[in-house]
């Protein structure tokens, strides 16, 4: 099975790389500046040129508070983007595989996000990306939305590549403790793309639709700092000696975070038996492979 990943040269595009030979797929990697999803004429020649069977979208402006003040190109890449995916897997006759995130909720709730709860962004990263969401939706009815949260990998950057310079830099760290959510690996969600994409070559049709996956288990952006420097102190020198613990009002940004972004990841379990892992031990390994690497 030939897959198209868009958005290869980011975190989760580069483990579904490295993940996809093991599956016995074919994986063909775009990225900008030779492919732009905003792109008609570029994403159809993609399609063409990898003889794709499936399209896996790993592309995105991410960058959540410089959206606040480049909206045009957050919705530009969030929101047409998909839509343009969208349009050419449509002609093309197959689906697509689209990474959403748990910023198109408010983070208001206090019980794990459903499938079915109404989205309501609060910041221009969010917004974008639950009008991509709607778009895939609209335009496309063989279709994956699959919303993931707290995002780290081996590369690129992420909350736990970060901790661990502080770490180093630092006597003292200072993080957020009253936003809520479930740190998710790279590897993992590679893991449940590729699941997914299984299930698409050897069913065909499948229950398409949205869903969440995510870590097991709820902490906060304090105690996975805390986590992130207790696993990491045996291996490397750290000048840290505690992470403090600060509310969302003493580190103002320029976007608004959910206070809680929890996601049930119930209905990915009952349809396709994926079930998330505990968010412990895939860190460990994952700062395992960081340490390994530097």
């Amino acid at each position: 099975m030939n897959i198209l990943i868009t958005g290869a040269k980011g975190q989760l595009g580069t483990e579904l790389l490295r993940q996809s030979p093991d599956r016995c797929f074919s994986a063909f990697p775009v990225d900008l500046p030779e492919v732009d999803i905003t792109s008609s004429d570029l994403v159809r020649a993609a399609i063409h040129d990898a003889g794709a069977s499936l399209v896996i979208n790993c592309a995105a402006y991410t960058q959540v508070d410089m959206a606040e003040s480049q909206d045009m190109i957050a919705y530009r890449v969030n929101s047409l983007g998909p839509a343009i995916l969208a349009h050419v897997c449509s002609e093309a006759k197959i689906p697509l595989i689209h990474i959403s995130t748990d910023f198109v909720f408010d983070g208001r709730q206090r019980t794990p996000y459903l499938e079915t709860d109404s989205v309501s962004p609060i910041s221009v990263y969010g917004k974008s990306k639950a009008a991509g969401d709607a778009a895939v939706e609209k335009i496309l009815n063989r279709h994956i939305i699959l919303r993931t949260a707290w995002l780290y990998a081996l590369h690129g950057h992420n909350f736990v590549r970060t901790i661990l310079r502080l770490g180093a830099e630092r006597d003292t760290v200072k993080v957020v403790s009253d936003q809520l959510g479930c740190p998710t690996c790279a590897v993992d969600l590679a893991e449940t793309l590729l699941a997914l994409a299984e299930a698409v070559r050897t069913q065909g049709e499948i229950a398409w639709g949205t869903y969440h996956y995510c870590g097991k288990g709820v902490i906060s952006w304090y105690e996975f700092a805390q986590a992130i420097l207790d696993i990491a102190k045996p291996y490397i020198s750290l000048k840290t000696s505690q992470v403090d613990p600060i509310t969302t009002d003493q580190y103002p940004t320029p976007a608004k975070r959910p206070a809680y972004s929890v996601l049930n990841c119930e209905k990915i379990q009952n349809e396709f038996g994926i079930y998330p892992k505990p968010w412990r031990e895939s860190l460990e390994k994952m700062i395992y492979l960081m340490l390994a690497a530097s």
